[in-house]
């Protein structure tokens, strides 16, 4: 569930973006656990002013997202 990988995505974006991959999860727990993940990472990067540190972030975030999301969609 990847959304423009090349875009450039608003952390807005990213963060509702990441929510949603989480409804996909297998289990309850680990819903629980990426959601809280989320946002502890949102808010710690709540504070970032340069652009381009931003945007390293969101492509990383999606990667990893897309990563988690192939990890446990293989174990079903």
């Amino acid at each position: 569930m990847l959304p423009l990988v090349g875009a450039e995505l608003k952390p807005v974006q990213l963060y509702r973006h990441l929510l949603r991959c989480c409804r996909q999860l297998p289990t309850e727990a680990m819903q629980k656990h990426y959601r809280h993940a989320i946002r502890q990472g949102y808010t710690s990067h709540a504070d970032e002013d340069d652009q381009e540190r931003v945007q390293m972030i969101v492509q990383r975030a999606v990667v990893d997202a897309d990563w988690i999301l192939t990890k446990y969609s293989k174990k079903k």
